[in-house]
């Protein structure tokens, strides 16, 4: 049985599939697109799905949508309505896209796709919750949902037991920490939807004294959270229910100025502002899971939303909440959903035992040896071809120790907008200048934005002062960890101002070749832990193809790259081509 899940037209589309209840395919379009958080009809990613299992949509025996479209509309029409006549540009700007697009979802699959077979919807947040309930290791967990809105729903909790799931209690539109999160980012000056990482990096810059941060105390003032963690905004102080911008007049006076302009210096300010934020997402999820366990009376919970790529917060989370154990499946925002609603309908609509957990995020599309050589051998790119895996680990760990960066391609594309080792950028952590040089010359962004040490599970305890790395979202580098002192000036690329860094962890099983270059490492540095970060640069997707790595490797600092068995050294080929339609597109 073949069941394929769909996620459009908000953010981070998507598809996946299952078969017979495994996940055998999950894709987001703006892989295909190379627009980032293409938020298109997935069709690329569909036909990705379709390809990876040699079937046709005749083959598929139910599609899910990963929200209820006219539930959602209502919402839409109540926030107009309720904000008119201020809401009429907002409302003349979004309409046309409801009526000729988003409500018409069932024709667009049907003629898109010539599917004939049925079509289920379920709500946002339960799909949500089976994105990362129904793939977890546990039988019965509390499940907690957040992010900016759904239907109407912006946070959720209930419990997961076996193959149904059950959403207790809710928190409705307008009231979102997502939404808070979002707003602060755009006062801030950075993008929506795209950059509420940026002001997690940041805070770790800021006054993480809740004493002592002015603004800490500020932005509390603008909603009332109550002892179990619920909370009710104080709409004065925003207007994205009306407008087509976030933060009100009324928030930019209590934060003491206007809204930062684009790519604005970052001042001591904008620090503080992140440090309050993050430290006030905090207290209030921290209540909230308080309360969930003290209600569930449940050790395990799952995580889900927009809001749980919030790893700075969920390194925290066992240690101060009264659960034992977590589960964040790779990909938990709006992208996960389409994993969501297909695992939904097989385990539990069609009432089908859970057969399985997700253990791999390796599940986008792969390019065999013999066809990125026909690639490169087709655009005349100048290559060394690895005997075997062992010269490669050796001559990729000596290059890495020599402090080259390495774009490395390897196997099939991750599920999710974290790297893990298939489209990742390594560099020598030891290596006190390679956080800059990578920021500058190859990822073109910020300064002050971290890079990702990822380390073999058997070591990690070794260095991080984290939770014991048992199968965990320490695999899916969605977790923050301090890291033990005695390494900050020996890893000083990977360690972040506040001494953490957000970690990953590798098992050999789940990446052989990964796993081993980072041990071939370590016996060269002394240290088995190797810098990580996504194979893109600002403002486009992790890459797919092996000519999205050629181009992207040639428009940066990158030094090598290696595509499979594949060596290919960028000073060796031509600069002034990489961009050029003579490269034969996958």
């Amino acid at each position: 049985m073949y069941v394929l899940g769909i996620s459009c037209y908000y953010h981070d589309a998507s598809a996946a599939l299952l078969k017979d209840g495994k996940i055998v395919a999950a894709v987001e379009e703006e892989r295909f697109t190379r627009k980032k958080h293409d938020s298109s009809f997935p069709i690329n990613s569909i036909n990705y799905c379709l390809k990876s299992q040699k079937i046709s949509i005749k083959d598929v025996d139910y599609i899910g949508f990963y929200e209820k479209p006219l539930l959602k509309f209502e919402r839409i029409l109540y926030q107009h309505l309720s904000g008119f006549p201020k809401s009429i540009k907002t409302f003349l700007n979004s309409i046309p896209s409801w009526i000729n697009q988003k409500l018409r979802i069932v024709s667009k699959i049907k003629k898109d796709l010539k599917y004939s077979g049925d079509i289920l919807f379920i709500e946002h947040h339960m799909a949500h919750a089976a994105s990362s309930f129904l793939v977890s290791p546990f039988k019965k967990a509390a499940i907690l949902t957040l992010d900016g809105v759904g239907e109407w729903t912006t946070t959720a909790y209930g419990v997961g037991e076996e193959n149904n799931i059950e959403l207790k209690k809710e928190i409705k539109f307008p009231s979102s920490l997502g939404l808070l999160y979002s707003t602060i980012t755009a006062y801030l000056g950075f993008s929506v939807n795209n950059s509420e990482y940026k002001v997690m990096g940041l805070a770790a810059y800021g006054d993480t004294n809740r004493k002592t941060n002015i603004y800490y105390k500020k932005l509390k003032k603008i909603l009332d959270v109550k002892p179990d963690g619920s909370y009710r905004f104080d709409m004065k102080y925003f207007i994205f229910d009306h407008a087509d911008r976030m933060p009100s007049n009324e928030l930019c006076k209590l934060l003491g100025g206007p809204i930062a302009k684009r790519d604005a210096k970052m001042t001591k300010k904008h620090m503080d502002i992140s440090a309050a934020v993050q430290m006030l997402y905090e207290d209030i999820v921290i209540k909230m899971l308080n309360h969930v366990q003290k209600v569930t009376k449940l050790d395990s919970v799952v995580l889900a939303g927009g809001c749980a790529l919030n790893s700075v917060f969920n390194g925290k989370v066992l240690q101060n909440s009264s659960f034992k154990k977590i589960w964040i499946q790779p990909n938990s925002s709006d992208g996960g959903t389409s994993i969501g609603v297909a695992s939904y309908i097989y385990n539990t609509i069609l009432n089908k035992k859970r057969n399985y957990v997700l253990k791999d995020a390796s599940l986008g599309p792969g390019y065999s040896n013999n066809y990125i050589k026909s690639f490169l051998k087709k655009n005349k790119i100048k290559f060394k071809e690895f005997k075997d895996d062992n010269e490669l680990l050796k001559i990729v760990s000596k290059l890495i120790y020599e402090n080259n960066v390495i774009a490395w391609f390897q196997g099939r594309m991750e599920w999710g907008p974290r790297a893990l080792g298939n489209r990742s950028i390594l560099a020598n952590p030891c290596n006190q200048n390679a956080k800059e040089l990578i920021n500058a010359k190859v990822k073109h962004r910020e300064k002050f934005r971290p890079f990702a040490p990822v380390v073999c599970e058997d070591d990690a305890l070794n260095y991080f002062d984290c939770d014991k790395p048992v199968p965990s979202p320490t695999d899916y580098m969605l977790m923050v960890y301090p890291i033990f002192k005695k390494w900050h000036k020996k890893i000083p690329s990977v360690t972040h101002v506040d001494g953490s860094g957000r970690l990953q962890t590798i098992r050999r099983h789940q990446n052989k070749l990964y796993y081993d270059v980072i041990k071939e490492f370590g016996k060269l540095s002394g240290i088995p832990i190797l810098i990580n970060t996504s194979f893109n640069i600002r403002g486009e997707p992790i890459v797919c193809s092996p000519y999205d790595a050629y181009k992207c490797m040639m428009g940066t600092g990158i030094d090598y790259l290696v595509l499979g068995n594949f060596l290919v050294k960028r000073s060796e080929n031509h600069r002034d081509m990489w961009d050029s339609e003579k490269y034969a597109k996958d």
